[in-house]
């Protein structure tokens, strides 16, 4: 994988719980028929893609995503809340959803995450308040984000400050994001490529669980060089 200088698991649960309406307003969302109550969702790109065109704005998610918990059942139940999380972010839906962090991470964890939609509430950080204030003044869409190209994969990165590129090109990287999309064992990945995107922040480690952070950008929101 190269890197472009700054420029100055196992399957996943049936299905999660997930509150929809049809617009961010909450008096708009009381009027009669834009409630679509509570719907059964995959986590996954086509399932989101799905409620983006039955016409869903808003959502709640029906538990918060804890990172502290223990087990890889409470793992597994975190990540695949993360990637509804991201998914739903990446189609440009509102997500009210609640994070929790374990506190001897929490401070560069946060920041790891800025790139979703901010969380209604975050418990964790010393100060809670500040990281959540900056988490919602400092978030905008394709703040890192992956595309595939012919014959590679780009992550554009922006998440720090300035804008972070890389480039894999050969197919044991894509084979990697692939897997990793859904969250997976570590060890179904190659230990090199793992540590590669792990140093560069671009996979969260949750016990044995290894999950992609960047979401897939379908269509630039403003010229791709600006992007």
């Amino acid at each position: 994988m190269t890197t472009t200088a700054p420029d100055l698991a196992p399957d996943l649960a049936p299905g999660l719980a997930l509150r929809a309406w049809r617009d961010h307003d909450p008096e708009a969302r009381r009027l009669p028929g834009m409630s679509l109550g509570t719907l059964s969702v995959t986590p996954g790109a086509g399932d989101v893609a799905g409620l983006w065109a039955m016409g869903v704005r808003h959502t709640e998610l029906d538990a918060p995503v804890d990172l502290g918990a223990a087990g890889t059942a409470a793992h597994r139940a975190a990540l695949d809340r993360l990637r509804l999380v991201r998914d739903l972010t990446a189609h440009a839906v509102w997500v009210d959803w609640d994070l929790r962090l374990p506190p001897e991470r929490a401070a560069h964890q946060w920041k790891v995450l800025s790139h979703l939609h901010p969380p209604r509430t975050l418990t964790g950080p010393e100060d809670a308040e500040g990281a959540l204030h900056a988490w919602r003044t400092r978030h905008y869409l394709c703040k890192l984000v992956w595309r595939q190209g012919p014959g590679f994969v780009q992550i554009r990165d922006r998440r720090w400050g300035d804008l972070r590129r890389f480039t894999a090109d050969e197919p044991r990287y894509r084979d990697a994001v692939a897997r990793l999309d859904t969250g997976v064992h570590h060890t179904d990945v190659p230990a090199d490529v793992l540590r590669e995107f792990t140093d560069e922040h671009l996979v969260l480690r949750l016990g044995d669980l290894a999950w992609w952070l960047p979401y897939r950008v379908s269509r630039w929101l403003q010229e791709a060089m600006a992007v």
